[in-house]
């Protein structure tokens, strides 16, 4: 998939205006994701990824995962988006089940089995089941 067309996914699926706010809704998502996933694992997805979209994930890589769960994973989409923060959870999804349309699908698997639980739902997936 071209960054183009996982833009125009990300505009269709979170109603935006135009394919600029889709892009900024998904640096921000991406930017947040990056932070949240050890830096291996951000890598790993960046391959997997689009010209344009990879370095979005792009994070120290001497740096630990940070260790938040899905409400703080909202909140920093929502600073990080202006004045939208009451959408973060909308606007994570838009971007995070296309990202799930464009991963393999055991690459996705594991990278959100090492996320605590209510992730999955971003990405579009059901919880995993015990």
């Amino acid at each position: 998939m071209r960054y183009d067309e996982f833009l125009t996914r990300v505009r269709e699926r979170g109603e935006y205006y135009d394919q600029e706010e889709a892009a900024h809704i998904t640096r921000a998502v991406l930017g947040v994701l990056g932070h949240r996933v050890a830096p291996d694992e951000a890598a790993d997805l960046a391959r997997l990824l689009p010209s344009g979209l990879a370095e979005l994930l792009a994070v120290d890589g001497d740096r630990p995962a940070e260790d938040f769960g899905i409400e703080e994973f909202q909140r920093q989409v929502g600073m990080r988006t202006g004045p939208r923060p009451r959408t973060a959870q909308w606007d994570a999804t838009a971007v995070l089940a296309t990202l799930a349309d464009t991963v393999p699908g055991e690459e996705l698997d594991r990278i959100v089995g090492r996320l605590p639980e209510g992730y999955a739902a971003l990405f579009g997936m059901a919880a995993p089941s015990d």
